[in-house]
């Protein structure tokens, strides 16, 4: 039996603090990196080629890093790593104005990004596990982060243009770094032994064909969500928005999260079925959302729809991540997380950035969102067709016991 060493209430205080300047470093990736770069001239391909040169890095980054965390049972040492490779390589980028160099330079940059998230993620839940304290609970201080950094950038760059954006990513970074001092080791260790709970056949992972399914819906779903993360603030702009447009639309999608994740932590039950028909509803929504999308025709019905974006992202999130802590081993912990990160940073954002950036090009935006439309809706009938195959291997091992 598994359990983790007892935070202390500083520890998890820190935790939250991290987690707001982390998803604040985030928002300028995901929000304000396409507009700079598209404010430097590229077109909206190379833009789409540079943000999808991240999901392809994280292909291996990801499962390198859990793997990483997994042996040396030091979750935290593998994010102060991830956090100075950040920032490092970061004072390179804002030098550069070539497309080569930058798409060169973004793919070892995403390699210390990309993983930053599910390494968070299994900080909370192995220093969270045997304590009355909730997930919701502490992801919803990255929610915070994002939406008022994402908001008090947007004021900025209507100021000042995206000219000092490298400021604020180094500041965000630094404030990451110093709340790390303070935050638990997130290390397992064995009830029986004490010894920590490293080792096993991390393969089994891959066996599970049910997980392995949700894992794969998790990458079609993603892959809209990922070309409107890419390419929503400069959708903004053709209609007519400013940076404080993009700000607001970043706030608008994030804050309202916080609910979200908090009614989660209520209602959720520890079971596999009633989150896999939570996962088939939330595909639904977001099929609705990417609709209401290709209809937009003003900067502000982007700003109401990116409200959609708390129940749509913000329940999938939750779902998926407790889901995978649900289905995977907790001495591998560190590996399912970056795996479901996979289903958001992966193969799906390389398709997003690829795939997206042409037919935003070629064929324009409410063609790109129809297409989304269409992919999250066969995502949702792969999310029934889960339940039903999950039901049965249930039945199959209460036969076999």
């Amino acid at each position: 039996m598994n359990t983790t060493h007892t935070p202390t209430g500083r520890s998890l205080q820190f935790l939250k603090w991290y987690q707001f300047f982390q998803f604040g470093a985030l928002s300028i990736v995901f929000v304000y990196f396409p507009l700079y770069f598209s404010e430097m001239g590229l077109n909206k391909l190379e833009v789409g080629m540079i943000m999808a040169g991240g999901p392809l890095v994280s292909i291996i980054a990801n499962p390198v890093w859990g793997f990483f965390s997994d042996r040396s049972q030091n979750i935290r040492r593998t994010i102060v790593i991830l956090l100075l490779g950040n920032f490092i390589i970061a004072q390179l980028i804002f030098n550069l104005n070539t497309f080569t160099l930058l798409f060169t330079c973004m793919l070892f940059f995403f390699f210390f990004f990309s993983p930053l998230t599910a390494q968070s993620n299994s900080l909370i839940l192995n220093s969270i596990e045997g304590t009355r304290h909730k997930f919701g609970a502490f992801r919803l201080w990255g929610s915070l982060g994002y939406a008022l950094i994402a908001l008090t950038a947007g004021a900025w760059i209507h100021l000042t243009g995206t000219g000092r954006l490298w400021l604020i990513y180094s500041l965000l970074l630094l404030f990451s770094l110093l709340f790390t001092i303070g935050i638990p080791r997130g290390r397992l260790t064995n009830l029986a032994t004490g010894s920590p709970a490293a080792g096993g056949k991390y393969g089994s992972l891959y066996k599970d064909k049910v997980f392995m399914l949700f894992i794969g819906l998790g990458i079609l779903i993603s892959v809209p969500n990922s070309m409107n993360n890419t390419f929503v603030s400069i959708y903004i702009q053709e209609l007519g928005g400013t940076g404080m447009s993009v700000g607001l639309s970043a706030f608008l999608s994030s804050f309202f999260e916080i609910p979200v994740f908090l009614l989660m932590d209520r209602i959720i039950r520890p079971n596999t079925r009633f989150m896999l028909i939570g996962l088939a509803f939330v595909s639904l929504l977001f099929s609705v959302r990417w609709l209401l999308m290709a209809g937009a025709a003003e900067p502000v019905h982007i700003l109401l729809i990116q409200i959609m974006h708390c129940i749509t992202f913000g329940a999938y999130y939750y779902l998926g991540t407790t889901l995978t802590a649900r289905m995977v081993d907790s001495r591998y912990r560190a590996s399912g997380q970056a795996l479901f990160a996979l289903t958001w940073a992966g193969v799906s954002g390389v398709a997003a950035g690829f795939a997206g950036g042409w037919i935003y090009e070629t064929l324009g935006a409410a063609t790109m969102y129809m297409i989304s439309a269409s992919v999250a809706l066969c995502g949702a009938l792969g999310f029934v067709i889960l339940v039903g195959i999950n039901k049965t291997r249930q039945e199959q091992r209460t036969e076999e016991a």
